[in-house]
């Protein structure tokens, strides 16, 4: 997806004013006993946080950042942002496509799901489409009216019907996926740019329209497409009122023929007839969209038909569902629940906490009466192990670690985690699931581990399908609020960064941080900056940045806002994304500020902006600006408009001159040519700079230079030799 354009005017949306309101989480009670055991699959102690970047003996003695107004968060409330993304990320790369939520694997984390599409990604998705029975009914809408909406429930390929509606009445092949955060106000009033025969395509749209106002609303979108002689086609799973929106047409979305689906994209793999037909054949109803497209891929490849169709749809449920139908035990319930919070952990880690859970959740059972149920508890709690040796939802997984093999508890099939979680809500009352909410708070808040944290909160994630609000107002908003301490925000964070994997899951996830993002509670705002700085931020960068932009401004949170950034830039560019989404309005900023004096909010973001030019990957250690300079020349321009920016501040020219040292210094760790980079970077530091600056910074990097070794004062000659001769 080309990254350059996602809604034309990332400016104006940095610009936007912020929307106001109050978000007051109620925070659930929480337990007073401890756990007797802790599971022990991480050390509970947090790595410093990387993105704070390590400093030199020159950086030391430069004078402190201005402090943040609302004072530096205590470690209870900082949520270690490049600890979790750096876990998140490494877990994905361990288990692909098996990490349990969605279809696609890992690759939804890595990429944006907004901006233009490019050729590749286009064809991928129309060169195999079907459309269904509504596809005329749709296009003819969008043909009279410029605008249509699809609305239908998660899976029934809305995002690919969305495409080929646009492709089919766009005059030319360019398509653009705008961000379901954009309000009807922004579609209408010029915040996105409309241009002459693209295709827009809007996923997922968050409703937050007034029924009172929703024609008119839709009225002005309408007309603003039509006026620009545009496309535009939105999705949404929530249908309107009848008759409260009659000026843009909401068509109810179907599935395409799922069996045509799977034929063409095997024919198109090669496949021989007979086996497209074998595999047609046993096909089992209840399958995705998305899901028939993954088995499609898996046969091409070689698998066999019948056990590809046992991880989908109603083959897979079915087996979970069998499980339920029959009479179980408080504990056999207790198994099931915690290996679906608590998957992959070791025998004694595992019974611990499901001890833990059957405490939480006996008063939704009958106290045993007689002599003869009492004695059978005692004895299954005696035979624990053997009572999960029996439980047919329950396998044994030996996984290596290096020389050694550990056990871990998982389900016979990945796939069964989440139909067992849709069964235990339809099957279980609100007094055993309050009694999973105080386990879990317990859980989480006692500090487990950032392994133990990510398996709650796949879980969680999981649970989202058929429990949103369950998930919502028991779990996000308690944690990100702190009621289960910085563990809790974490694993607040970590469950929105597993939504992001499932299509249908990310624009819920990002709605869930604006919302914290928005509120006055800086606990709230500290968790949704973590948020922002990971996989959310890289599915929806121009909301992240926008978001984390206000916080800077505003003051409240804003070194953790300002890490965010940082870490955001790390992110992107460990997974090949457009870093100049970040880049890009900070330098903005600055322009626009330039003849500003003083303030809070100038103060705030030349504070980012140095945070972000001395960002650090996770996994490397090194500067992540003096590795994009390397990689990607057309990032050298942007880079140091953002080092002319904080060169020019008086009060940070200290520090900023010690960082642009270390950067130097650091180039031929991650260049081969680094004479070259540090050429190419002083001449654009030397066209941004402000006249007649070129030789005190000279003079005073030398100062700075003279302390390190020769071949990094050599760097810094060329360096500056360059910055020099653009003073001509």
């Amino acid at each position: 997806m080309n990254e350059e354009h996602e809604e034309h005017s990332e400016q104006r949306a940095q610009d936007a004013p912020e929307a106001h309101h109050a978000d007051d989480p109620q925070p659930q009670n929480q337990p007073h006993d401890q756990p007797r055991d802790q599971p022990r699959d991480q050390p509970r102690d947090q790595p410093r946080n990387q993105n704070e970047p390590r400093q030199d003996a020159s950086e030391r003695t430069d004078p402190p950042a201005a402090a943040d107004p609302a004072g530096p968060a205590a470690p209870s409330e900082q949520v270690h942002h490049n600890n979790v993304n750096q876990y998140f990320y490494g877990e994905l790369d361990a288990s692909g496509a098996q990490f349990g939520i969605g279809t696609a694997g890992s690759d939804n984390a890595r990429r944006r799901a907004v901006g233009r599409l490019d050729a590749g990604e286009a064809d991928a998705i129309l060169a195999p489409y079907v459309k269904p029975a509504c596809f005329e009914q749709a296009v003819l809408a969008l043909e009279q009216d410029g605008v249509v909406v699809l609305v239908a429930p998660p899976g029934t390929g809305k995002r690919s019907g969305a495409v080929a509606l646009v492709d089919a009445l766009a005059e030319g092949s360019e398509y653009v996926v705008l961000s379901p955060g954009r309000s009807l106000d922004d579609l209408a009033s010029g915040k996105v740019a409309f241009e002459k025969g693209v295709g827009y395509v809007l996923l997922d749209r968050m409703s937050e329209d007034s029924s009172q106002t929703a024609d008119f609303d839709w009225r002005r979108v309408r007309d603003t497409v039509r006026e620009h002689d545009a496309h535009l086609v939105v999705t949404t799973v929530r249908p309107v009122e009848s008759g409260v929106v009659e000026s843009v047409r909401h068509v109810p979305w179907q599935l395409p023929d799922l069996t045509a689906v799977l034929r063409v994209r095997l024919v198109r793999a090669g496949c021989a007839q007979d086996a497209v037909e074998r595999a047609v054949s046993l096909m089992p109803g209840g399958c995705r969209i998305a899901e028939v497209a993954v088995a499609a891929e898996r046969i091409a490849c070689g698998a066999a038909p019948d056990e590809v169709w046992q991880d989908y749809g109603s083959s897979a449920a079915q087996p979970v569902r069998d499980w339920f139908d029959r009479d179980r035990t408080p504990q056999e319930w207790a198994e099931v629940t915690t290996l679906a919070f608590v998957n992959g952990a070791g025998y004694r880690d595992f019974e611990t906490c499901q001890e833990r859970l059957e405490g939480w959740v006996a008063p939704a059972f009958p106290e045993p009466v007689t002599e003869e149920e009492q004695a059978a508890v005692a004895r299954r709690a005696v035979d624990r192990r053997l009572s999960l040796s029996r439980n047919d939802l329950v396998a044994v997984e030996q996984r290596k670690n290096g020389a050694l093999t550990r056990t871990a508890l998982v389900f016979p099939h990945p796939q069964y985690r989440q139909w067992a979680l849709e069964e235990l809500w339809t099957k279980r009352s609100t007094p055993f699931w309050n009694g999973v909410r105080d386990w879990l708070t317990e859980l989480v808040a006692a500090q487990p581990g950032l392994g133990l944290q990510l398996s709650v909160a796949q879980g969680l994630a999981l649970l989202t399908r058929p429990a949103f609000d369950e998930v919502a107002d028991n779990y996000l908003h308690p944690w990100a609020g702190g009621a289960a301490g910085p563990a809790g925000q974490s694993t607040a964070v970590l469950v929105l960064q597993c939504m992001c994997l499932d299509e249908s899951l990310a624009a819920t996830a990002l709605g869930m941080a604006r919302g914290w993002a928005r509120s006055y509670d800086p606990v709230l705002r500290s968790t949704a900056a973590a948020a922002f700085s990971g996989a959310l931020g890289v599915r929806f960068p121009t909301d992240a940045v926008t978001n984390l932009l206000r916080m800077v401004r505003g003051g409240v949170r804003s070194v953790d806002a300002a890490i965010a950034l940082a870490g955001l830039v790390a992110v992107l560019a460990e997974c090949g994304q457009d870093t100049g989404a970040v880049f890009r309005p900070l330098a903005y900023r600055l322009r626009a500020q330039r003849e500003t004096l003083t303030g809070q909010s100038k103060e705030n973001i030349l504070d980012a902006t140095l945070t972000v030019l001395r960002a650090r990957d996770a996994r490397t250690g090194r500067l992540v600006c003096a590795s994009l300079m390397e990689r990607d020349g057309r990032r050298t321009a942007t880079i140091a408009e953002l080092w002319a920016g904080v060169l020019d501040n008086l009060p940070r020219r200290g520090r900023a001159l010690a960082a642009l040292n270390t950067t130097l210094r650091e180039l031929p760790a991650v260049s081969e040519r680094p004479e070259q980079v540090a050429e190419r970077f002083g001449r654009a530091l030397g066209e941004v700079l402000p006249p007649d600056d070129g030789p005190p910074l000279a003079a005073a990097l030398r100062q700075i230079a003279a302390r390190g070794d020769e071949a990094a004062g050599a760097l810094v000659e060329i360096f500056l030799t360059a910055v020099l001769s653009t003073e001509d």
